[in-house]
């Protein structure tokens, strides 16, 4: 009953990738036959059936989108992708963030936690609906509906373990379901409670799998609904894997931007559509300003009584103003990224992305004029996780990175973008010098990205973080210390010591 035990610390570690085990088991526990957790009972073929019917396969399927809506994930990538880098500070001094500014993470850091165990619950959501999805008993689903429901599966596993390997690097790609342990099976699923580490080039070749499978059969991309997990959607997140360091492929990533292109995503003329409210005729803010834009992939809505309770993290709520603003926020916008705005007269960018109050508060800034980032500003505000000014400046990073630079087209993009945000076209002394054109590249997508969950992941897919980082505090007057220098070992996370402790099978990463 020893190792049984310790697969009980499993499950609760491993979080959904196992949850469909029972939370006690024996090992004579006798094999599936009837309904359990994990299934509803057994074809005449012998393949489990978890879900009896049509109804039920898009009941789980709801509940992928319920999780593109978790706030934590939102919040927590902004942490770590903002106050991680030159974008922003902590926000507060306590021990949950602080870390993120001055570079004193370690293992035992409670949202680095919560995230690798909400990541691998989710993971678990993911693998059922992949994995289940063709065992409907009553045959009512047609094999392209099927097909439709795993591919959506796959694309949110796609997203989580894209999300996971940058953070961590080897991390364990779990993509069965783990069912309830007998004395015949244990050997067998024994690995799918404490799962190896994954190198991070099998992760990539994963999720490659997944996001191919979902080209062909998920939803085709609708201009009127991007809530929904498309065709478009995989072909995006193409784009950007393709662009990350152990899958390198700058061909493939201009490849598959042509092809989010060829859906219709278009720029909108208009930066404040995305993030900003709109007035009643009073002047009162009364929800966003819209929705479903031409720009937007992939996004989380929120409409009156669904509480989208971000802001209350970030800043002021516009739809009501006083509430939950009576504590310091998180992800505080730096100095160093109010100058880059200034400098480079980007009025528009910076007005839709940072916003003054007064507050209580002085932790920065006066608290009379003090910073928030302003991406999120009401309870009916929308996440937005992938948007087409995204995929265009990664196309350009391809055009200028690949073995044959095109430098004139990659300034084309980065100019046709700065034509929409109101800036003039980059100076024709740059245009012709490939560094310099990468530095136009990574300074324009800080820009048109910032708060968006980008920064942190730009430096480390193109090797900044070093020159970047350890720059930043000695010209950013109003950042807290730093507690370690960055180094070839910062461009990975610690892995949280918990999960080390109950899986003897993890190492943790270097310099931590």
């Amino acid at each position: 009953m020893k190792k049984m035990k310790r697969n009980n610390i499993g499950k609760i570690i491993l979080g959904g990738a196992i949850t469909l085990a029972v939370a006690s088991c024996s090992l004579d526990f006798d094999p599936i036959s009837d309904y359990s957790d994990v299934t509803e009972g057994i074809s005449e073929t012998g393949k489990e059936v978890v879900f009896k019917d049509k109804k039920s396969v898009e009941e789980h399927l709801k509940l992928l989108y319920t999780e593109l809506r978790n706030q934590e994930w939102y919040i927590d990538k902004m942490l770590m992708a903002e106050s991680h880098s030159d974008n922003a500070y902590a926000g507060a001094f306590n021990a949950e963030v602080l870390p993120y500014e001055d570079n004193s993470l370690d293992a035992t850091n409670s949202v680095l936690e919560r995230d690798w165990n909400r990541y691998l619950s989710q993971i678990g959501l993911a693998n059922k609906l992949v994995i289940y999805a063709d065992s409907v008993a009553d045959k009512s689903l047609s094999d392209a509906e099927v097909k439709s429901y795993q591919a959506q599966g796959m694309i949110f596993r796609s997203l989580i373990y894209f999300d996971m390997v940058r953070l961590w690097g080897n991390i364990p790609v779990v993509t069965k379901v783990a069912p309830n342990i007998t004395s015949e099976n244990f050997d067998e699923v024994y690995p799918l409670y404490f799962p190896l580490q994954t190198p991070e080039i099998d992760t990539y070749k994963q999720i490659e799998s997944d996001l191919l499978f979902a080209v062909q059969n998920a939803p085709d991309y609708n201009p009127a609904d991007k809530r929904v997990m498309t065709k478009t959607v995989a072909r995006a997140l193409l784009a950007k894997l393709y662009a990350e360091k152990p899958l390198r492929d700058y061909e493939k990533v201009i490849k598959y931007a042509d092809d989010v292109a060829k859906d219709g995503p278009q720029l909108v003329d208009d930066f404040s559509v995305l993030f900003g409210m709109k007035k009643d005729e009073k002047g009162n803010y009364i929800d966003a300003k819209a929705r479903n834009t031409s720009e937007s992939l992939l996004e989380a809505q929120f409409v009156a009584g669904d509480n989208n309770w971000c802001y209350m993290m970030f800043g002021r709520n516009l739809l009501n103003w006083d509430e939950n603003f009576s504590w310091n926020k998180w992800v505080t916008p730096s100095r160093d990224l109010i100058k880059l705005y200034e400098s480079e007269g980007d009025v528009e960018r910076f007005q839709e992305s940072i916003v003054y109050y007064e507050c209580g508060w002085s932790l920065y800034y006066p608290k009379d004029h003090y910073p928030f980032m302003y991406k999120c500003r009401s309870s009916q505000s929308s996440i937005i996780w992938m948007r087409y000014a995204d995929i265009l400046l990664l196309k350009a990073e391809g055009l200028i990175m690949r073995s044959s630079p095109d430098l004139t087209a990659a300034a084309n993009i980065i100019d046709e973008i700065r034509t929409k945000r109101k800036l003039p076209k980059l100076p024709a002394s740059i245009k012709g010098n490939k560094e310099d054109m990468l530095n136009a590249l990574l300074k324009e997508r800080r820009m048109e990205l910032a708060f968006e969950g980008q920064r942190w992941f730009d430096l480390v897919r193109l090797d900044k973080v070093e020159s970047v980082m350890n720059a930043v505090y000695s010209k950013d007057s109003g950042r807290r210390a730093r507690q370690e220098a960055f180094t070839e070992n910062s461009y990975r996370l610690p892995i949280p010591l918990r999960v080390l402790q109950a899986n003897s099978n993890m190492v943790q990463n270097k310099g931590y």
